[in-house]
């Protein structure tokens, strides 16, 4: 089968590769139908996720059809339509339990990698190093699913492909992040980012009752995709006073809860983007925390700060001292969309939730490459490419 090959920093190949096969009773073999790029593959292809290795197979946000089911499967059988939450989880274990998925404890087939790194291991992610379980990713004809009577959820018959695909990451990251975040009816939100997580946080934040929701980026037509298709308002950092603009529109008290949905990459027009970037390119320190830092300053007093951006390791000159002084929350995790996704699904069946205009690029998995190049660059109006692998 054709797929969509890890081969350095920067470099990128369509190649042949063996079908998958079961491995065990519990998987299930799918024909990956559609596939979305995310932001947080870029973190990949610039070499700033360690425990990548040459050949490795990218994507984790996709749809399909079941073509394979293990003898332990019961939820799912040859021919269903069904999204698969990005990252995997047995479903059994005590965060599981607990609905913290993405925690799980027998989800990533590495664990002593992140357990030297972060004390712990998170549970395992489709084509997103080794240091999350090795699995292969999306960007493919077609793919094994471990637990698949967990993490693969079968399609309404009225939701189509192109909406039901966010349903796999960018929703359920999004709206985690608004209710995580503690998004109650009346409050200010702020959402760092207009990408396809930061516009799914804001539409989060809209449908749990918040009254202002206020999306934060530099690209215009994100900006306008986020008033048009969430109906919320936007500010553009480039061209105006974010400090100033979310205290005016907050009452003067500032934003009830931030999202920070940007990462490691983020960007900033001040001196603090020259000076993370330097340290970061020295490797002194691994991510970029522009945004985080912008949340936690602007947050009112006692308010919340939700981390979705995706971080690897360590910071400099992170606002410590703000966070304990103004009383603020801050969490952040990686997406438990298995929590999540079955009640996305309905949402989306109802209207309530569209996503298709995320979907700005649509290419065979031939021009992958292509696409993930001017997903870097930002080129022709960019947020999400969607490959669609034919066999």
């Amino acid at each position: 089968m054709k797929a969509l090959l890890w081969q350095g920093v920067n470099e990128l190949s369509v190649d042949e590769v063996p079908d998958p096969t079961m491995r065990n009773e519990q998987d299930a073999i799918i024909r990956v139908r559609k596939t979305a790029t995310c932001g947080s593959d870029l973190h990949l292809l610039g070499g700033y996720i360690p425990f990548m290795e040459r050949g490795d197979v990218l994507g984790h946000e996709f749809l399909g059809e079941v073509v394979e089911v293990g003898p332990q499967v019961r939820e799912h059988k040859v021919g269903d339509r069904v999204v698969v939450c990005s990252f995997v989880s047995c479903g059994r274990c005590w965060y599981c339990r607990q609905q913290q998925y993405s925690l799980c404890d027998n989800g990533n087939t590495n664990p002593a990698i992140t357990e030297n790194v972060w004390g712990f291991a998170p549970g395992g992610c489709y084509g997103y190093s080794h240091a999350l379980g090795g699995f292969a990713g999306s960007h493919a004809e077609y793919i094994r699913v471990p637990y698949a009577d967990q993490g693969a959820f079968t399609v309404p018959d009225g939701v189509s492909d192109e909406r039901a695909l966010f349903a796999s990451d960018a929703a359920p990251t999004g709206w985690m992040g608004a209710d995580l975040g503690g998004v109650k009816a009346g409050d200010v939100v702020a959402v760092w980012g207009a990408g396809g997580v930061g516009q799914m946080a804001a539409r989060a934040a809209v449908l749990l009752d918040a009254e202002r929701v206020i999306i934060i980026d530099r690209f215009a037509n994100r900006l306008q995709m986020a008033e048009k298709y969430l109906g919320v308002e936007t500010l553009n950092y480039q061209t105006q006073d974010v400090g100033g603009e979310l205290l005016e529109r907050s009452g003067g008290r500032g934003p009830d809860v931030c999202i920070e949905a940007v990462g490691m990459e983020s960007h900033s027009t001040g001196p603090q983007y020259l000076y993370d970037q330097v340290k970061q390119q020295l490797r002194l320190e691994s991510d970029r925390p522009i945004a985080a830092r912008e949340a936690v300053y602007h947050c009112r007093k006692g308010g919340s700060v939700f981390l979705l951006g995706v971080y690897a390791g360590l910071v400099d000159k992170f606002p410590l001292g703000a966070l304990m002084n103004k009383g603020l929350t801050l969490r952040g995790a990686q997406q438990h969309g298995h929590r999540y996704i079955p009640m996305l699904l309905e949402r989306m069946e109802r209207g309530e939730l569209v996503t298709e205009h995320l979907a700005t690029h649509t290419m065979p998995l031939d021009e992958a490459p292509h696409g993930y190049n001017m997903f870097k660059n930002k080129l022709d109006g960019y947020v999400r490419a969607v490959f669609e692998p034919s066999r």
